[in-house]
């Protein structure tokens, strides 16, 4: 039996699932990626060329999620409020392609510079993120949401004294390498 619900409604899931998404990239982020994912993730954190990395299959594999959902939503019988939940990933997926990739790692160049506290609060976290050679003792897994700088920097420096984690002069990854 479809689960229908008003157009309103549906936008508060949408909403709603933006903000669960950013919970759910951080743990995932921070005990997968940083975890037993490293596998993947760690070409986000290696010098390389080219367009694509090893990576980039987490995104597939959130898209897949999304699709699912709406397909069930649409075509499977789910209803409305699953092609809502499918909206609501695929925004944050929007969203975190904007602010991480073309923003902080700059895979598509749109020459944007950071004005507002909260942008360059984003990126210099990420930057942060990026200084650790393991995936041990980094900081800052978030992706629209980071702790303020003074913070990380702070929990940084506690991780580097404790011998977890191991600092470089510059941050790596796509986009970094002239920070």
């Amino acid at each position: 039996m479809p689960i229908d619900i008003p157009w309103y409604l549906g936008l508060l899931v949408f909403v709603g699932l933006v903000l669960v998404m950013e919970v759910v990239a951080i743990y995932g982020h921070k005990y997968v990626m940083h975890g037993p994912g490293w596998f993947l993730h760690k070409s986000h954190h290696s010098p390389r060329t080219g367009m694509f990395e090893a990576n980039d299959w987490y995104g597939v594999m959130g898209a897949a999620v999304a699709i699912g959902f709406i397909w069930y939503g649409v075509e499977g019988q789910g209803g409305s409020l699953f092609t809502w939940i499918g909206a609501g990933i695929t925004g944050y997926g929007a969203i975190y392609f904007g602010f991480h990739d073309i923003i902080v790692h700059r895979r598509i160049e749109t020459g944007y510079v950071p004005r507002s506290a909260y942008m360059k609060r984003i990126v210099q976290a990420h930057r942060l993120h990026h200084v650790v050679e393991s995936k041990e003792g980094t900081v800052s897994f978030g992706f629209i949401w980071a702790p303020p700088i003074e913070e990380l920097q702070r929990e940084l420096e506690a991780n580097r004294r404790a011998g977890k984690a191991i600092i470089r002069k510059n941050p790596i990854g796509r986009g970094m390498a002239d920070a």
